[in-house]
């Protein structure tokens, strides 16, 4: 698990991280969002002792993550896919790591073996491509079996092949019981993974909550009823606090009744429905909702003239 209570970072005059306290708990794949410079690697650093707070504090498994003796046991990390000498191969990469915890050979080929990367295992990371860097530092990270394992952007440069044994890979470790924490600027694999979100927005905690009550929060925009009937159901789907909107002769949007209750009044008056179908707002849409504000660079919009070089 991994706890921060009110974790502060400043360089000189500019706070980065601003009195963030949250918790990534076991069972559950947590994502970690916001826009760029919201602080999320910053926050990510801290956690392993890559920078110091200003302020606040933050643990791993009720310790810093400094004082754990084995740390590789405690929390495997994936912050920058490069970070290993080009020369190495990655066989030798994993099997340095290996060496200061004690782990045995065989655990080097098992998550060499897990990342795809045994027919590679010999060959110099410098000549790796992107994708292979990243499946050589998620393999770092699960060296030591730990109970949690925190990944930023791990899909960077993988192959949709490469993406799904990512997203699987998180969903069977939460379902082992580890906390896994995940910061990623693709709302559509995280829509599909993540059981709770933690959103920053310039160096502050925006949302902290479950994916599926963040996304009905953001207003799903009821309930689209598609009958040749509407003018006859609308009268009967009225009441107090039904809202229901019309653009077509045989449609209607209904806010403020589920669509069993919609099925069951249609049904119960003989009325014929040809779609009902619950409009829920799209993580995307209700993440770029949330941060308008909170973004640090905001591009032209497409079509926007611009000076000729």
């Amino acid at each position: 698990m991994i706890e921060a209570q009110e974790l502060t970072k400043k360089y000189g005059d500019k706070t980065v991280v601003d009195r963030l306290s949250f918790s990534v708990k076991p069972g559950e794949v947590t994502g970690f969002l916001g826009p760029n410079g919201a602080g999320k690697s910053t926050t990510m650093r801290m956690i392993v002792g890559l920078d110091s707070p200003t302020g606040g504090s933050v643990t791993v498994n009720g310790k810093a993550y400094a004082k754990h003796s084995a740390p590789l046991h405690e929390v495997g990390s994936l912050l920058e896919a490069k970070s290993v000498h080009p020369g190495r191969s990655a066989r030798n990469h994993l099997l340095a790591l290996a060496h200061t915890h004690g782990i045995a050979r065989r655990r080097v080929d098992e998550v060499l073996d897990l990342a795809g990367l045994t027919s590679v295992a010999d060959k110099r990371v410098g000549a790796f491509s992107l994708g292979m860097g990243q499946r050589l530092g998620i393999a770092a990270a699960l060296l030591g079996d730990p109970d949690i394992v925190m990944l930023d952007e791990p899909v960077n440069g993988l192959d949709p092949e490469g993406v799904r044994w990512v997203r699987n890979l998180l969903r069977e470790l939460a379902d082992e019981g580890r906390a896994v924490m995940l910061s990623s600027h693709l709302m559509s694999e995280m829509a599909l993974i993540a059981d709770h979100l933690i959103i920053v927005g310039r160096g502050r905690v925006l949302v902290d909550t479950t994916l599926d009550d963040f996304i009905q929060s953001a207003g799903g925009g009821g309930v689209k009823v598609v009958t040749d009937q509407a003018a006859r159901l609308r009268p009967l789907l009225e009441g107090p606090d039904v809202t229901i909107t019309s653009d077509l002769a045989v449609e209607l949007v209904v806010t403020g009744r589920t669509a069993r209750e919609i099925g069951t009044i249609a049904a119960s008056h003989g009325v014929p429905l040809y779609e009902l179908t619950p409009q829920a707002a799209s993580l995307e849409t209700a993440f770029m909702d949330l941060t308008r504000e909170a973004v640090e660079y905001h591009s032209a919009p497409a079509g926007t003239d611009r000076k000729a070089a």
